[in-house]
C-alpha cells in the first residue's frame, strides 16, 4: 500500500474523514489491473487489484490480495480511510490543547479505556480516529512525545505503547518527529 499525500499541500482531514464510504469513492479514481504473483489463474487473468487515486489530498491505496474486485475495492477504501488519519493533519487551536479538551474530543474519548489509558489495538473502529488525535497533538507540540502524554492525559509509556500498535502508525510518529529536529523513537 502507497499513501502519500502532496507535498506543499495543506489538507485537513476533517474534510474527508467524516465522509460516507460512498461519497469517499465517488471523490476518488479508480483503477483496475491485473495482480502478479500467487493466486493460481483467474488471478492472472482478472483484473481484480484495485488502486484508489483520491486526488484532493493526493492518496493514492492499493489492494490486490484477493481475487475479487469487490473485496479489493473494499480494502482499498479501508486503507484510504485509515490512510486519512495517518497522513493528514487537522489543526488544534491553541484552546483545545489542554489536557480536559482532548479528553473530551469524541475521537480520542471514545478511545480511552475506564482508567483513562489509550489500550486498543488497529482491529477496533475507534483506534484509526483515535489515531489521527494522537498524531495531531504530537504534531501540534514539535513531537515532543512527553508533552503529547501529558496532553493527551496518559503516561509517555502508555503513548508509546499506543503508538507502537501498528507499525504504520509508529513510522508516522518518526517521521513527524524526525521533521521536528527530533530523534526517532526506538
Amino acid at each position: 500500500m502507497s499513501s502519500t499525500p502532496r507535498s506543499g499541500l495543506r489538507v485537513l482531514r476533517s474534510t474527508w474523514s467524516s465522509l460516507p464510504e460512498p461519497q469517499l469513492l465517488a471523490q476518488c479514481e479508480v483503477d483496475t489491473y491485473r495482480a502478479s504473483g500467487p493466486g493460481g489463474q483467474k488471478r492472472n487473468k482478472t483484473s481484480s487489484a484495485v488502486r484508489l487515486r483520491h486526488p484532493p489530498t493526493g492518496l493514492i491505496v492499493i489492494a490486490e490480495e484477493s481475487r475479487s474486485q469487490h473485496e479489493n475495492k473494499a480494502k482499498a477504501l479501508r486503507r484510504l480511510w485509515h490512510a486519512l488519519f495517518l497522513h493528514l493533519r487537522d489543526d488544534l487551536p491553541a484552546e483545545s490543547r489542554t489536557p480536559d479538551a482532548l479528553a473530551a474530543h469524541p475521537d480520542y474519548h471514545a478511545a480511552r479505556d475506564p482508567t483513562g489509558k489509550l489500550n486498543m489495538n488497529a482491529k477496533n473502529p475507534r483506534f484509526w480516529p483515535a489515531v489521527g488525535v494522537v498524531l495531531d497533538v504530537l504534531h501540534a507540540v514539535e513531537a515532543r512525545v512527553g508533552e503529547a502524554a501529558d496532553l493527551l492525559g496518559v503516561s509517555t509509556g502508555n503513548l508509546i505503547d499506543f503508538l507502537q500498535t501498528d507499525p504504520k502508525v509508529w513510522q508516522e510518529a518518526n517521521r513527524l518527529r524526525t521533521a521536528a529536529g527530533q530523534k526517532p523513537l526506538r
